[in-house]
């Protein structure tokens, strides 16, 4: 079983940054697929941005490119979301998610394991 838990949301002003980080316990976590979505008011989950299990590629929403980071440090079973520049349009609560099979996924419904939720909040 792999249980993320997100920490680092919280209220910015427009073109701050936050880092979020999802850590996870098991060595299983090590071998997902790592992705970040986002959940605003009244919208769906949307992808934001990924890593690969084994760290070689990432990827991201064109909304986000250039202005968020994704990346993994595997001694501390950790992934992060660098996020600068933020906007008021990134405000959301930010989920960590984990997947096991081995092809990468885009979709929520592709994710096996999902943190509780980070919020953060970007005013003008």
């Amino acid at each position: 079983q792999v249980q993320p838990v997100e920490s680092g949301g919280g209220k910015v002003q427009a073109g701050d940054s936050l880092r979020l980080s999802c850590t996870a316990s098991g060595h299983r976590f090590r071998d997902c697929h790592v992705a970040w979505f986002r959940q605003a008011p009244g919208k769906e989950r949307e992808f934001v941005a990924a890593t690969s299990r084994n760290n070689d590629d990432t990827y991201y929403a064109d909304s986000v490119k250039g202005r968020f980071t994704v990346s993994k440090d595997g001694a501390k079973n950790t992934v992060y979301l660098q996020m600068n520049s933020l906007k008021p349009e990134d405000t959301a609560v930010y989920y960590c998610s984990a997947r096991v099979a081995w092809g990468f996924g885009f979709s929520p419904s592709e994710y096996d394991y999902w943190g509780q939720g980070a919020q953060v909040t970007v005013s003008s």
